[in-house]
């Protein structure tokens, strides 16, 4: 049987495209820390800020965030739900909204207060569903096992309103941020919530899933498995469609390792945090899904690492935002609380390559890798890829018994050589592969010192 790649872009996050590699390998590259752009230090929002979201609409890159500047008031009244805006992803600003009154002022950039336990969890995002009444762009999921999760909409991403006001799924703990999006592949609504192993709060923190067509009536939940990968605790799963290929969805999900102490107590009062946050760690890893109730966990090290100083240790630190936000046509950044529970509790940008959370890695001796056989529609074979000043790359393709195809062998493969974000595969000068449209095919890849980000057909 073959796959029907179709014209879709495929990145090698998985192995659901690779049939065999020799000398080759999957490769997890960590995003590079960059900018700190966003310091939590209004007095309604402090050091117990959490569970940011950040989404493009228009031009802007939105975030949200819960504002909290005490411990222990979790879906108390005095958490506020917080916008900021930035035109590059690097300089964020806060509107003076002037919708609620906060600690006895309206000048501040609040879209949700006094409604609890709603703001503990807010975590909107843009509706892309066909035929979509705009006054229902933007949606939302809060709440908490208590209260159960509970739909909002919004027209302008300021002004929120409840769809209803009983929840929409009850069947979870709900302990975390708890994301949706419209999925184009699956032609439905899919909500990721935090649930437990064993249930009632025991054993492991994990993730459930359910599917909606109206956002109000969901099936069942589904306990999320990972294959045969031992289980950890996942505290936000951070899934979302990755915006150059909607079919794959990524997660760069909080890994929390509770009671594994890096820091004493005393450091941590040093740092003017809480003592009582200073007994766990946690950093970010990468997981992928395809849809359905299946994560795909090909990396278990650590994707984004704690880093360098005391002040990254410290307990609920370095959990990720939800949102991947294109910068340029070579660059992609996601976003990390850093310093959790500290006076200098802020948001980090990092960067990466687009495409590039993984690759298909070539050492300099030479390795290859070997599709699986499937289908496409195109003219042009497109890659993402990087080479060394010695590397190469070329291209062979081959019929689903793995006969080579005349015109498309190795040595008639012009050598690829340098660092893109697209360039087009030539065989003797021409890049013309619509004669293979359609028909069960396999691509064979021979690398040196090379690296493969993503493909697809044009």
């Amino acid at each position: 049987m073959s796959l029907a790649v179709g014209s879709r872009r495929e990145l090698f996050v998985d192995t659901y495209f690779i049939e065999e590699m020799k000398g080759t390998s999957l490769k997890l590259h960590a995003p590079v820390p960059r900018e700190n752009v966003l310091f939590f230090d209004k007095p309604w929002e402090g050091r117990y800020c959490g569970y940011v979201t950040l989404l493009q609409d228009q031009g802007q890159i939105l975030a949200y965030y819960r504002g909290l500047p005490e411990a222990g008031k979790d879906g108390s009244n005095m958490e506020v739900t917080c916008l900021a805006h930035s035109q590059d992803g690097i300089h964020f600003e806060r509107p003076n909204l002037e919708l609620f009154e906060v600690n006895g002022s309206e000048k501040n950039n609040v879209v949700l207060a006094h409604n609890a336990p709603f703001s503990h969890n807010f975590s909107p995002w843009a509706d892309e569903k066909p035929g979509l009444n705009r006054k229902e762009r933007f949606k939302a999921l809060a709440g908490t096992g208590k209260s159960g999760l509970v739909a909002f909409v919004s027209e302008d991403g300021i002004h929120w309103r409840k769809m209803q006001e009983n929840p929409v799924l009850t069947q979870g703990a709900f302990d975390s941020q708890n994301v949706a999006f419209w999925s184009h592949p699956e032609g439905c609504y899919v909500a990721y919530f935090r649930t437990w192993s064993g249930g009632d709060y025991k054993d492991f923190r994990t993730v459930s899933r359910c599917t909606s067509q109206d956002f109000i009536h969901w099936s069942e939940p589904e306990v999320m498995t990972y294959g045969d990968r031992a289980p950890e605790h996942i505290y936000t799963n951070q899934t979302l469609p990755y915006f150059r290929a909607p079919h794959l969805y990524i997660a760069t999900a909080a890994r929390f390792m509770p009671g594994r102490r890096v820091i004493s107590e005393s450091q941590a009062q040093d740092l003017g945090a809480d003592a009582r946050y200073s007994g766990d760690c946690s950093d970010t890893v990468l997981m992928t899904s395809r849809g359905g109730a299946r994560y795909d966990r090909t990396f278990m090290e650590g994707f984004i690492r704690p880093g360098l100083g005391e002040s990254n240790w410290t307990s609920r630190t370095n959990y990720p935002a939800r949102g991947i936000v294109p910068n340029s046509p070579e660059e992609m950044s996601m976003y990390v609380q850093r310093s959790y529970g500290q006076p200098t509790h802020h948001l980090q940008r990092l960067s990466m390559r687009t495409d590039g959370f993984t690759s298909v890695n070539a050492p300099y001796g030479t390795g290859e890798m070997l599709t699986k056989p499937f289908t496409f529609q195109g003219t042009h074979l497109i890659l993402n890829f990087s080479t060394s000043a010695a590397g190469s790359l070329w291209v062979e393709v081959r019929d689903r018994e793995g006969a080579i195809l005349s015109g498309f062998s190795e040595k008639e493969c012009d050598e690829i050589l340098g660092d893109e974000i697209e360039r087009a595969v030539t065989w003797k000068g021409s890049s013309d592969i619509s004669s293979l449209q359609g028909r069960s095919i396999r691509l064979r890849f021979v690398m040196k010192d090379a690296d493969l980000y993503s493909l697809y057909f044009q």
